[in-house]
């Protein structure tokens, strides 16, 4: 590297000073949230109320001596915890804590001599040695650069690098903000492109611009899930109500029959009949079966709670580089001063167009880091088999401030008398370079202000002959010829148009929020298929309270040269309109917003850690139409959902009611605890997994996004499970009248009611599979799980009348062929009755749940 040969040598800190700065300021690494262990996972587990109130229930049976009650309890509730703690901790695997993003090592000048030392150990007022591949150690401001340019895509989100300058060269304002050109600074997890240089360390760790960050989020807490919420208010209310009951059944029960040691325990067999015992084994297994599903589409759910948001989103904040783009500069076009223009995807490279590209290859780099010089590599890899061929390159000319453009002279072997002079860069630089006319200036300009509209960033090309080494000073003292120009561009991921559209279909507004220039973020968005006449730029924002901000939040959809505090903004103004915000991004700079929404989308492949850390929801394959797959399967497992709760809501209406009616009638007690645990922790899971495995309704995709407070239970969902287990209610007491007419006795009595029931349970399964369409076009719709609940529930059934063991637990007598043709018949009026009314009920239904209004 050139330097002043006036200037003192550059000596560094001392090891004693470094040693001493380490111990005062810290490692040079960001901050880590603490990881959540195995122990702390499992209390958080148990600290959920539903999970409690399961294993309080086996506690209470057990301290009361009922063991095999106590042990199904438990059992299940161990079962449950266990679903949820595998869940938990296997994405706390897959997903560690925030690692550090700086360079492994760095290279540093400490007493004079050059040494490379582990990142961590950086300190303020190190000399870092910065070269071409390098990522930067921490924030430093360049005492000496030659030709440098850094990707501070991290950052920014902008996949094009950046130019750097010395500190000398920029004056005594040094701008601390990363992107944008002919700064003095480099930034912290930044990469070198080009060039190199020397520069003193000025923030390390939580300091630099990405401790900063790092530092934001800590501070930040992710949304509360809403179906969580939900659901502890409705285990409340059950839970009120339950105990009223129970308090009244033991006051009854003692004075009207005696034995207050039978009053507690049939108190406690009307609570749990009341109480929603079974609702966080569904809600758990439909979780996990719901992130394996959505695993499937190459999308890892690291919060279980984004499952349930996913149907409810409004809006899609969409980072454009690396999110809908490929994050990889390409050539879009090449295009001749004749204005012929060729288009790589257009088929084989015509001869014409040869000189153009062979010049902007030679002008590039030989072994590439900068993104543009790469997709040059790549494009004449494709076209130009033989690339430099044996040219050698012999002198190059860098760039600089006052002529943007690399130039590169090379030895051809086979004329050496002659000399290839090859330049690419501004094509403002280039025209002068080339001394063009006026008139072709103008026409030039005309040109790529054209190209530029279209979100291309255009290099100019121009070729020259140099007939010995007598080089002239600067690259303005070749004879150069204007070959064309070359348009770069970061090109749309090939689904991102159809993807865009199902999220338009499904209600959902998508919004392009990038660092890009305007006219780049508006050409993208078009490409995309995203509304771009309504856009705004982060110094319009910059200008904008929060009132007005939220006004134009309404019409825009395409917001440019955003900084990362203003994503932020944007996110917190859409929340507070009342919209449901998801937020995908892949850099650091996106993470703020990625946990600010309620639901964060980071990509797996290109994203970085702190990105993927902060988010809900993580995309394995970078693939922006995952996104539409995972709100589909979101939707769909939120229905689902709700079908089993129904469900779950229904069945408690008959169970609750059988074990008050003898009670209540003075009749042998037909449901003891047993029966009660088989029903609510057996019975109804195993049916609610047939609801799990529904495929979805055909207009899941067609509705608009659900209303974000809108509960679990709402009116309509009430009232169809209220009919429903009514009518089960009345059909199940009627069959039991009738074996209290023929005189039965209790245990015979018992299994037909029992039998009654669980069969009106089953057919209830065929009239929820579906709330839009009737059961017989249900039936067409596959569900293996199906067949596999009916063939376990005949088998259970069978048992319990065939082993005497089984039997013997559940007090069963013998039933015939008469008895078991009188449960079936109730069953079928159950179906037959509810499918004949259930059209009354689609229109508060709807199908699924109420939707959002236009």
């Amino acid at each position: 590297m050139p330097t002043d040969a006036a200037s003192p040598p550059l000596v560094g800190l001392s090891e004693l000073d470094a040693d001493a700065r380490l111990k005062a300021e810290g490692f040079n690494e960001l901050p880590r949230p603490d990881r959540r262990t195995l122990l702390r996972i499992v209390l958080e587990v148990l600290r959920e109320p539903m999970l409690a109130l399961l294993l309080g229930g086996g506690v209470i049976y057990l301290s009361l001596g009922d063991f095999k009650e106590a042990i199904i309890l438990l059992v299940f509730a161990s079962l449950s915890v266990i679903i949820t703690v595998v869940q938990e901790s296997r994405t706390e695997r897959v997903l560690e804590a925030l690692r550090d993003l700086t360079s492994p090592r760095a290279l540093v000048i400490r007493d004079g001599e050059r040494k490379r030392i582990a990142g961590r150990e950086v300190v303020c007022g190190d000399l870092l040695v910065l070269a071409e591949g390098d990522r930067v150690a921490a924030d430093a401001v360049l005492l000496q650069a030659d030709d440098i340019q850094a990707d501070e895509s991290l950052l920014t989100g902008e996949s094009l690098p950046v130019r750097k300058i010395a500190r000398e060269e920029a004056g005594e304002l040094i701008a601390r903000r990363p992107g944008g050109d002919d700064q003095p600074v480099v930034y912290s997890g930044s990469l070198m492109v080009r060039g190199s240089g020397i520069a003193e360390v000025i923030a390390t760790g939580a300091r630099s611009e990405i401790g900063k960050i790092g530092q934001a989020l800590g501070t930040m807490q992710t949304e509360p899930p809403r179906l969580q919420t939900q659901t502890r208010k409705l285990v409340r209310v059950f839970g009120l109500i339950g105990g009223a009951f129970s308090i009244l059944v033991v006051l009854l029960y003692g004075t009207l029959r005696g034995g207050w040691l039978d009053a507690v325990l049939a108190g406690i067999t009307v609570g749990m009949s009341m109480l929603p015992e079974e609702f966080p084994v569904v809600l758990t297994v439909f979780m996990a079966m719901g992130a394996w599903r959505i695993s499937q589409a190459r999308v890892l759910t690291r919060r279980a709670a984004a499952i349930e948001a996913l149907g409810s989103a409004t809006v899609l904040c969409t980072d454009k580089t690396g999110t809908l783009t490929e994050n990889r500069m390409s050539v879009a076009e090449l295009r001749l001063p004749s204005g012929d223009v060729f288009r790589p995807r257009s088929g084989d490279l015509p001869p014409t167009f040869r000189d153009l590209l062979d010049t902007a290859l030679l002008a590039a780099a030989p072994d590439p880091f900068d993104p543009m010089d790469r997709a040059l590599h790549r494009l004449a890899g494709e076209h130009l088999p033989d690339g430099a061929g044996a040219r050698s390159l012999v002198h190059a000319y860098g760039l600089r401030r006052d002529l943007l453009a690399i130039t590169q002279v090379w030895r051809d072997p086979d004329d050496l008398g002659n000399y290839v002079v090859a330049a690419k860069g501004a094509p403002e630089a280039i025209a002068r370079m080339c001394g063009l006319a006026d008139a072709d200036l103008k026409q030039l300009s005309t040109t790529i202000d054209a190209m530029a509209a279209e979100g291309l960033r255009v290099l100019g090309v121009a070729r020259a002959a140099h007939p010995n080494e007598d080089w002239p000073e600067t690259p303005l003292g070749f004879g150069f010829e204007f070959l064309g120009l070359v348009g770069l561009a970061d090109p749309l991921r090939e689904a991102v148009p159809a993807a865009v559209a199902d999220c338009r279909t499904a209600g959902i507004r998508v919004v392009m929020i990038t660092g890009d220039y305007p006219t780049t973020a508006r050409a993208i968005a078009r490409e995309a298929g995203i509304d771009a006449n309504m856009s705004i730029t982060g110094d319009d924002i910059a200008r904008l309270d929060d009132a007005t901000l939220a006004q134009r939040l309404k019409t825009t959809t395409v917001f440019a040269r955003i900084m990362p505090e203003q994503k932020l903004r944007i996110v917190e103004a859409l929340k507070a309109d009342g919209e449901v915000v998801a937020m995908t991004g892949d850099g650091v700079n996106d993470a703020p917003s990625l946990k600010a929404a309620h639901i964060g989308i980071a990509m797996g492949g290109r994203g970085t850690d702190v990105a993927r850390e902060a988010s809900a929801i993580v995309l394995l394959d970078d693939d922006f139409a995952s996104i539409v797959k995972a709100i589909r399967l979101g939707r769909r497992i939120y229905d689902n959902l709700v079908k089993a709760m129904g469900f779950i809501f229904a069945v408690h209406v008959p169970i609750a009611g059988l074990a008050l009616l003898p009670l209540l009638f003075g009749l042998p007690i037909l449901l003891g605890p047993i029966h009660i645990a088989f029903l609510e922790m057996i019975i109804d899971p195993v049916c609610s997994i047939v609801f799990e495995a529904e495929t979805a309704e055909d207009d899941v995709m067609r509705r608009k996004p659900r209303e974000p407070e809108q509960p679990l239970f709402g009116r309509a969902l009430i009232g169809w499970g209220l009919v429903q287990g009514l009518l089960v209610f009345a059909l199940v007491a009627g069959v039991f009248v009738i074996g209290q007419s023929r005189a039965m006795p209790e245990t015979e009595l018992r299994a037909l009611t029992f039998f009654a029931l669980v069969l009106s349970f089953v057919c209830l399964i065929f009239v929820n599979r579906s709330f839009s369409t009737s059961i017989l076009a249900a039936l067409r719709r596959p569900n293996p799980m199906l067949l596999v609940v009916l063939i376990s529930v005949a088998s259970v059934l069978g048992l319990s009348l065939a082993w005497p063991w089984l039997r013997e637990l559940f007090k069963f007598g013998p039933l015939h062929g008469d008895d078991l043709a009188l449960t079936a018949l109730a069953a079928l009026l159950v179906l037959i009755v509810l499918e004949l009314i259930k059209p009354l009920w689609r229109s508060g239904l709807g199908g699924a749940p109420p939707q959002r209004a236009a």
